[in-house]
């Protein structure tokens, strides 16, 4: 099935992963006793798996994963719904509950991840909605060497807008940019230095974060904490949703957002999804422990065949997200190609560039997954521009993710049908 080349790294990765590997299983473990311990602590039970319909009131389901979110993620407050399509509405819900006309909204780690740039209005026509149509302002601090968080830009855009600044976002993964990602401890730095020069609310993008490291970004001072169910907390059950978790006005401004000033997180039917949404958070750390050994195998193994990787094979990690810089069109397509032909779901299909809405750039995208979309099953994209970035991510089993990427390797390898 394997080359003889291929089988040898992938020994030889195994062995010098197991120091990492044992690390990772000590965080799942840590992780998991968290969120056992809420489920005990708020008595959940079958009854909570029944749906509701219409209005949706009185749904103790909904409300006690409400209460779940939050004290896993170390908020006061918090809510999930299946309702929410993606990550992006999700953070389209917090930010517009969050601004008001005439506020500004700083980023302060580069640019948003490409679909929310039309939220904010960075890109996109006029009058589709957008914040700046509804006079927000979007004001950038980037990475000073492209690695280390700005904290002198952060306080000059402090004090050049004041009061103004009602938002001070970030971003912890790296999205389609070649940058690190936030370490909990990093996302808490930034909050202590915002809240003591500043009103405004710390916002934090959390998606392909969750149960990567042993806290979450409310823990340590974000006001806001957001991500999707079909990535990480999902746990690679929850068929759709987003959530929201913070501080209890904040995720109340969010909660009228999501439904209407003055019934917030009060309605809501659930129609039957409970129970996917708390079985998929129940199995995230294990999951999420899984598709961090599937990256850091993924970091070895392309590594050895002299493909430019980030993070390293033996960098601890604070997402599931891998990327491999390929230099050349080809290397990337032939990469996504070979994901997609080992995934259980889709496996004959062969993905190509194409102009995806929400992109500036064609993007090829790989993704053989049961649910359609899900990140913490197994998928691997990226956009055709320079310097061709492969950003690879999950793996509901890291068996089923290391023949994956030994698959993509034999691929590579492959000099023939050169497309690109």
């Amino acid at each position: 099935m394997f080359s003889e080349k291929i089988l040898k790294i992938a020994n030889e990765a195994e062995i010098a992963l197991k120091p990492i590997f044992e690390k990772i299983d000590k965080i799942s473990f840590d992780n998991t006793a968290r969120v056992l311990c809420a489920f005990r602590e708020n008595r959940v039970a079958e009854s909570m798996f029944a749906g509701t319909t219409g209005y949706g009131y009185d749904d103790v389901g909904r409300d006690t994963l409400d209460k779940i979110y939050a004290e896993v993620m170390g908020a006061e407050s918090g809510f999930v719904r299946h309702s929410i399509v993606n990550g992006t509405q999700a953070l389209t819900i917090g930010l517009f509950g969050l601004l008001r006309p005439g506020d500004v909204m700083l980023s302060v780690t580069n640019r948003p991840y490409d679909t929310l740039c039309e939220v904010v209005g960075i890109e996109g026509q006029s009058g589709n909605c957008s914040l700046k149509d509804f006079g927000v302002q979007y004001e950038q601090v980037n990475f000073k060497n492209k690695t280390e968080i700005d904290f002198d830009g952060i306080e000059a855009k402090l004090n050049e807008f004041g009061k103004r600044v009602k938002v001070v976002f970030i971003q912890r993964s790296k999205g389609y940019l070649d940058r690190p990602t936030l370490t909990v401890d990093q996302i808490g730095e930034i909050a202590k230095f915002v809240h003591s020069r500043s009103e405004a609310y710390v916002v934090v993008d959390n998606c392909y974060g969750e149960f990567t490291e042993d806290k979450e970004p409310c823990a340590v001072g974000a006001d806001m904490a957001i991500g999707s169910l079909i990535k990480n907390p999902g746990g690679g059950i929850a068929e759709s949703g987003g959530y929201i978790v913070g501080t209890e006005r904040a995720v109340e401004l969010a909660s009228y957002r999501l439904t209407s000033v003055g019934t917030g997180t009060e309605v809501g039917a659930s129609l039957g999804q409970n129970r996917n949404m708390f079985k998929g958070f129940f199995m995230a750390p294990h999951i999420v422990a899984q598709a961090q050994k599937t990256a850091h195998f993924a970091a070895y193994m392309l590594e050895k065949l002299g493909f430019d990787v980030s993070p390293k094979y033996d960098e601890m990690r604070s997402d599931i997200i891998q990327t491999v810089k390929f230099g050349y069109p080809d290397g990337l397509v032939k990469f996504c190609q070979g994901i997609q032909s080992a995934s259980p779901v889709d496996s004959y299909v062969v993905p190509v560039p194409w102009a995806m809405p929400g992109y500036n750039d064609e993007v090829i995208m790989a993704a053989g997954a049961f649910t359609q979309g899900s990140s913490i099953e197994i998928s691997a994209d990226g956009p055709l521009r320079e310097p061709y970035i492969a950003f690879f991510q999950g793996s509901l089993t890291y068996e089923s993710g290391k023949i994956a990427i030994m698959t993509a390797a034999e691929k590579l390898l492959d000099k023939s049908n050169a497309q690109y």
